[in-house]
């Protein structure tokens, strides 16, 4: 009950992030009834209903990422003085995020629900003109139970993860006068990618059987995919360590106030804004890849609609994780702001700072989206 009251009395703002958790677990519920209306109507092709299932769990990853980063700006979990005499103490706050992260993503689920069965024509009967009724299969019975955990699987991965990432921590002291070196993630994102895009190239060049993917990229031989992921997994685990090299970049040679705090913000939260910055610039590169094979293509290749909501899904909540972690990064340095407000620093230099970041990391981050978005469809094009 707390945490439902907790819920109503936030702000706008606030309850507009959880309104976009609520829709993207919508799309995935959505996306996962789907599926299991295409295996109650194909019973014969059960490896694809597993693999169009698989699939699914691209958006899922996106949706839950998205409610944690939602969970960790919330301002109702937020650890303030003289919570914990009153029983709210940091375990406590951590419980209360994980339900109302498992309150929004329950009411996008059901909200699917009723979406799926009306469009199957279990309420009101065949909207549409039963336009819908071979992709949902509304000819057969919907089996409740399996619809009802494939339903739960977001709600029980949002909130375990969202109880996880707010977890009290008994954090270390760092040694005084230690400097922070690179995060330890870059050279293993940065062999991950060589070793994705070495095996993209060796299973283009080999051929082989295709997997039939949803959207009808059947001619995809499942060495290209593997390495797809790698290279995805490698650009996310690199992320923090180039935004850190992307503040070093900005202090180099001489630099001046203005420089010289935009590279060291960057420097500081990079692991924050790092990784949600690689994992966009993943989906971009698949985004690219997918595009320049179907241009390649002359048509022949047919995005599906299920295949188009899925990537909707992944690319929002990709890029609404990014914009929310930006801003909990400005709400984590507010104090520094603060003091420099009280020194006389000019709003001119806080504004030009916050520029330098941006083009700094649009650098660094735009041509390697690019060169790897083309060398991931050169195998597929060739």
């Amino acid at each position: 009950m707390l945490a439902l009251r907790l819920v109503r009395g936030s702000h706008p703002l606030v309850q507009l992030r959880r309104l976009l958790v609520a829709t993207a677990a919508a799309g995935v519920g959505f996306l996962l009834l789907c599926t299991l209306g295409y295996a109650v109507g194909h019973p014969e092709h059960s490896s694809a209903s597993v693999l169009r299932l698989l699939w699914c769990a691209l958006p899922i990853a996106a949706t839950v990422q998205f409610a944690v980063a939602v969970a960790r700006t919330d301002p109702a979990t937020r650890p303030r003085p003289g919570l914990s005499s009153i029983g709210l103490g940091p375990a406590r706050l951590t419980a209360i995020a994980a339900t109302s992260t498992a309150v929004a993503c329950t009411l996008g689920s059901m909200i699917a629900l009723l979406v799926y069965l009306h469009l199957r024509g279990d309420i009101t009967g065949l909207p549409f003109d039963g336009a819908a009724a071979g992709l949902l299969a509304a000819e057969q019975p919907l089996p409740l139970a399996a619809a009802l955990t494939l339903l739960a699987i977001v709600p029980v991965a949002g909130a375990t993860a969202a109880g996880l990432a707010l977890r009290p921590r008994t954090a270390a002291p760092a040694p005084e006068g230690a400097a922070r070196p690179i995060p330890a993630g870059l050279p293993w994102g940065v062999a991950l990618i060589a070793v994705g895009l070495a095996v993209e190239t060796y299973a283009g060049r080999g051929g082989g059987d295709g997997v039939a993917l949803p959207g009808r990229f059947d001619g995809s031989p499942a060495g290209v995919l593997a390495g797809w992921i790698l290279t995805a997994a490698g650009l996310a685990l690199a992320g923090p360590g180039l935004t850190h090299l992307s503040g070093r970049l900005l202090q180099a040679a001489r630099p001046g106030a203005v420089r010289l705090l935009a590279g060291r913000v960057l420097m500081s939260e990079a692991d924050r804004i790092g990784r949600p910055l690689g994992v966009v610039c993943a989906v971009l590169s698949g985004t690219l890849a997918a595009t320049t094979v179907y241009a390649a293509s002359d048509g022949g290749t047919a995005f599906g609609p299920l295949t188009g909501l899925g990537a909707g899904v992944v690319m929002t909540c990709t890029t609404a994780t990014l914009l929310t972690a930006a801003l909990e990064s400005r709400q984590g340095r507010a104090h520094t702001t603060e003091a420099l407000a009280r020194i006389g620093a000019p709003p001119t230099v806080l504004r030009t700072a916050a520029l330098l970041r941006a083009a700094a990391l649009l650098a660094v981050f735009l041509p390697l989206t690019w060169l790897i978005g083309e060398l991931a469809a050169l195998p597929l094009t060739a």
